[in-house]
């Protein structure tokens, strides 16, 4: 009986990413049949809430000030929340010499706030002038063309929320190999596991990237990411933002998705581009990284949807699977036949799914990497869909939320 319950979900999961792939590869890329801009493009307003981003900001700036979209069409909100390094100092100094609008919305102190971001975005919406809004953070990069694409996507199809992806930007840590050396130092030991580090965290979010994207094309959204998310202005106020969800740290985006997507359930797409990829730093510490993992597992006993909330259930049972199959194979509670079957339909079709993604977000070269990362991810899954039961605080940006 136990063989057969663990095969039966091996089989659906295998199902599950069969389909996952014929979506994917039934949508073609948004620019392969884009030929001009002929349409009648809304306003943009890019919301970017920051605190204690120095490091990063200016980069974003740059790339902001860079965009092929006519800058009279969008403005740029800097939403800074107490930051106590130079962030506002950056910002303010690059706003003397830009040719962007660029507006600074310096938030009031708040001595208890279980949502910053949110606080952030809502108060940053009630001063945007652009009819659409496009929220991204503040250690990340985007391209050229990323609001020119999601204009003319939104003006063509009408959506009243527009997600696209989200990757992490390769290790900035690499060494040079130019100058090889004969002995591996302590250093570069430890710039090579970040890298391998670096390089796990884009193919496991990549895995995100594309099941939330595929449930989008076929209206079925069920998840996004806010570091690339634009929406109808108007849409925000209809649905009442994020009235309901205030006192939430974290889903920004996903419960505003759900929202809109509940009363305009045809609204609601992904644009499958290149050219609007975001990229943003992969996490270097392991607390940095268990905290938002944590706040992200965290979210689904708040989803209203059930189709949603089923789903998160299924996905980590399927990865349960797989820890039970190594213990049982072990202790030969299984043939050793069965338990490579099992895994063969645990890991077949998302191994071709994951690389269809990795090649989207551009990056090929990590495709080797992704048996690796099939292996410890359904243990990574089962830790922090357990720990996420537990009601705690955990920190971030330098505070601690719920």
């Amino acid at each position: 009986m136990l063989v057969v319950i663990l095969l039966l979900i091996s089989g659906i999961y295998f199902l599950a990413n069969l389909s996952l792939i014929i979506i994917w590869l039934r949508n073609p890329s948004y620019s392969s049949f884009l030929k001009e801009n002929t349409y009648k493009c809304l306003n943009i307003s890019v919301i970017i809430p920051v605190r204690n981003e120095a490091e990063n900001i200016l980069f974003l700036l740059q790339d902001l000030e860079k965009q092929t979209y006519p800058k009279h069409k969008f403005e740029v909100i800097i939403a800074d929340d107490d930051s106590t390094d130079d962030t506002l100092k950056i910002v303010q100094e690059f706003r003397k010499n830009t040719n962007i609008s660029l507006i600074i919305n310096q938030l009031p102190l708040k001595a208890y706030n279980t949502s910053p971001k949110k606080r952030a975005i809502d108060s940053s919406i009630k001063l945007a002038n652009g009819e659409l809004i496009t929220t991204t953070d503040g250690d990340c990069r985007v391209g050229e063309r990323w609001l020119e694409s999601i204009a003319n996507f939104q003006a063509q199809t009408g959506a009243y929320l527009v997600s696209c992806a989200v990757t992490f930007l390769p290790s900035s840590r690499t060494p040079s190999t130019s100058q090889p050396l004969p002995k591996r130092s302590r250093g570069q030991k430890h710039t090579f596991i970040y890298s391998i580090s670096n390089n796990a965290q884009i193919i496991e979010f990549a895995s995100l990237v594309g099941s939330g994207a595929c449930a989008m094309l076929i209206q079925k959204p069920n998840m996004c990411n806010g570091a690339n998310l634009t929406y109808l202005k108007s849409a925000f106020y209809d649905v009442n933002g994020f009235v309901g969800n205030e006192n939430l740290a974290s889903g920004d985006d996903e419960f505003l998705m759900h929202k809109i997507s509940a009363k305009y359930p045809d609204k609601v797409r992904f644009l499958k581009d290149p050219t609007t990829i975001v990229g943003t730093k992969a996490h270097t510490s392991w607390q940095s990284f268990y905290n938002q993992r944590k706040r992200w597992a965290s979210k689904w006993r708040h989803y209203n949807n059930w189709q949603t909330t089923v789903l998160a259930v299924f996905i980590f049972v399927a990865n349960l699977v797989v820890p039970l199959t190594f213990c049982f194979g072990f202790f030969n509670f299984i043939s050793t036949q069965t338990l490579f079957l099992i895994l063969s339909l645990k890991f077949s079709t998302e191994f071709i799914f994951l690389g269809l993604i990795i090649s989207f977000l551009r990056k090929k070269s990590l495709i080797w990497l992704i048996p690796f990362v099939q292996i410890v991810y359904p243990f990574y899954v089962v830790f922090f869909g357990l720990v996420a039961q537990k009601q705690g605080e955990y920190t971030w940006k330098g505070r601690k939320l719920k």
